[in-house]
């Protein structure tokens, strides 16, 4: 039976449920196709119903918001409800010890990035971490570094330009991890940093110039990944559109002198 609660943040809706209701909507929702279908994208997920991604979000919408629903669904050990986890959970309700008990549980790149990019980077700890698990040897602990910083990189539109470029090193550091879920992380950090702007986007293409040309095949792959993505003419109209916007901001927010009477 779905309940009424009462909201605990502007944004959070009323309708919540039990983890127990939660569960049984997803084992009815799923199916064996759907599951044996996992595989194919590379997700390892034994206890599994079987629910389409656009299920889970559409289920999480119609639950609400649930700091203690979320523990729960996490605690269960499903897939599918550690992927609505992310969408359920109260990110100003998130600890740093929640944050790394997740991602230390994390066994897949789905629920890595799901979680990391849909809850984890709304936290004020989030820059905290990426710096403690970059340099883990875990590989989806490693991975949750860098998809975390993707996200953050994406979707803070605070002004963290410093934050980000002091991450650069962090990058450069795990750029020869062969590990496929690792070095396809940093490319997808990196890439997505460079079109922050334009000062982003010089020390992010300098960084991959140097690793497409050293010795090590994962780091040559890594930086020419990276750059192939970033030298597209269609990343150069967008930090021109950005470039102007700030431009635009700065004149409007500037003081106007005062003239002499």
């Amino acid at each position: 039976m779905v309940t009424k609660a009462r909201a605990t943040s502007p944004t959070a809706t009323l309708v919540t449920a039990t983890a127990d209701e939660v569960l049984a909507a997803l084992k009815r929702a799923g199916s064996a196709k759907v599951r044996d279908g996992y595989a194919r994208y590379g997700i390892e997920a034994p206890k599994a119903f079987g629910v389409p991604m656009g299920t889970i979000q559409k289920l999480a919408k119609q639950y609400g918001k649930s700091h203690a629903l979320a523990a729960a669904l996490w605690k269960s050990g499903w897939y599918e409800a550690r992927m609505m986890a992310a969408y359920v959970d109260e990110p100003a309700q998130v600890s740093p010890a929640q944050m790394d008990a997740w991602c230390e549980a994390f066994d897949n790149w789905a629920v890595c990035d799901t979680i990391t990019f849909s809850l984890f980077d709304r936290t004020p700890f989030a820059f905290d971490k990426i710096h403690a698990w970059a340099t883990r040897d875990e590989e989806f602990v490693k991975r949750g570094a860098f998809a975390l910083l993707a996200a953050v990189a994406l979707h803070d539109k605070a002004p963290i330009e410093d934050k980000l470029a002091k991450t650069l090193p962090l990058c450069k550091a795990a750029a020869t991890d062969a590990r496929n879920f690792v070095k396809k992380g940093v490319s997808w950090a990196l890439r997505t940093i460079g079109i922050r702007d334009r000062a982003l986007h010089t020390k992010v293409i300098a960084l991959a110039e140097q690793l497409a040309a050293t010795t090590d095949a994962t780091a040559r792959w890594l930086g020419k990944d990276v750059l192939r993505d970033l030298q597209r003419p269609v990343v150069a109209k967008r930090l021109t559109a950005r470039a102007t916007k700030a431009a635009t901001a700065a004149a409007k927010t500037k003081p106007k002198p005062r003239t002499a009477r």
